[in-house]
């Protein structure tokens, strides 16, 4: 008789699954098959502090430094980041959920007629060669360029890709997408890879973080949202499921939450707000008993836990989260406890220090060379 599923089996499939051994670079970003972006650097990228746990020897920014190499795409999936290079053709060629007017059509023609004859394109070229397109307001206040924001519209719309950054900016060149097979089953295939993909990331999920997650599907593929939604409704017989204190969890079906092969890292890890291990803030709850909150656009005298705390996970219980902000090249740390103080064990003491090393080298070190092994 095989033995009831229980939360605590699902804490540590959670753990073991998505928290592996490190590996390099590019097999690390197949594995996930997904690297959500943020520009925010406190104390450093999203996409670095996610990778920072899952490849070995990583610095801070080396994705950044070796994106040309690695047969990846920014692009737009459940939220923005990096992926997989062949998973471009699941989600274009992209139909909008709002199409541009016949002004914005004309004018992002002449801005892919200017990417093209160039090659490539920064952000600066094209605003002062298109600087009668005038100005428009700023994603987080201010103005910029109206060129700018239409780079970035092209990019989501496909006609656009990003070769590379350049301190941080995006570097674009012209991109077209072959069609796809409009047939209703190759239509459900393409919804049915994605949605896999979100399982394979997210996993275990509940069943009300599963239909969520596909609701942002329709971010990055929005011309499937049809598709998706059925995805979701057949769930049942597509993938590993178990009601476990009422609730219906879901995983990739040739995975058991309940093997005596998830074994957590004893050790301490601190991660990304957006690490996948910590990013379903349900799943969250319910796998450790406490709500964790991103308070970064919190006003400051209103949170609890500082403005980029990142959730402390000890073996397989997530103890509290850390503040950590370099100092002319010294790390400092404010830690927040969920019991109100840090465990007296002398072995956590150690692990944090560990931890705590590590990400100083992390945040400080150098990438590799260019061509090393990891990246042929």
């Amino acid at each position: 008789m095989a033995t009831p599923l229980t939360l605590d089996h699902l804490r540590r499939h959670a753990i073991a699954r998505s928290l592996f051994k490190p590996m390099t670079l590019p097999a690390a970003v197949r594995r996930l098959g997904f690297v959500q972006a943020d520009p925010m650097r406190a104390p450093a990228r999203a996409q670095d502090l996610i990778l920072f746990q899952r490849v070995q020897d990583y610095r801070a920014g080396d994705l950044e430094r070796r994106y040309e190499r690695l047969g990846l795409e920014e692009d737009a999936f459940v939220n923005y980041g990096f992926v997989p290079r062949d998973m471009l053709a699941l989600l274009h060629p992209r139909t909008p959920r709002q199409a541009w007017d016949e002004d914005t059509t004309q004018r992002a023609r002449a801005v892919l007629d200017f990417v093209r004859e160039r090659g490539l394109a920064h952000p600066r070229e094209v605003g002062e060669a298109f600087a009668h397109h005038g100005r428009v307001a700023g994603y987080w206040g201010g103005d910029l360029n109206a060129s700018t924001r239409l780079l970035d519209h092209m990019h989501y719309h496909g006609w656009l890709r990003v070769r590379r950054r350049e301190a941080g900016t995006r570097v674009y060149e012209a991109m077209s997408h072959a069609e796809q097979d409009d047939s209703p089953a190759a239509r459900l295939a393409r919804a049915q890879a994605l949605v896999d993909a979100i399982v394979a990331l997210y996993a275990p999920l509940p069943a009300p973080s599963l239909g969520y997650l596909v609701t942002l599907l329709r971010y990055g593929a929005p011309h499937l949202a049809v598709e998706t939604r059925a995805v979701v409704q057949a769930a049942r017989t597509r993938y590993g499921h178990a009601v476990v204190d009422g609730t219906t969890w879901f995983w990739p079906a040739d995975e058991n939450p309940a093997s005596r092969r998830h074994k957590p890292h004893e050790g301490l890890r601190l991660l990304a707000p957006f690490d996948p291990v910590a990013w379903d803030r349900r799943r969250f709850e319910m796998l450790w008993g406490w709500a964790y909150r991103f308070e970064a656009y919190v006003p400051a005298p209103r949170r609890t836990m500082g403005h980029y705390a990142l959730p402390l996970l000890w073996g397989e219980q997530m103890l509290g989260w850390a503040n950590l902000r370099l100092e002319r090249g010294q790390l400092r740390h404010e830690l927040g406890f969920v019991a109100g103080r840090a465990p007296r064990d002398p072995a956590f003491r150690r692990a944090l220090d560990d931890e705590l090393a590590r990400f100083t080298e992390f945040l400080t070190g150098y990438g590799r060379a260019a061509g090393s092994p990891e990246e042929r």
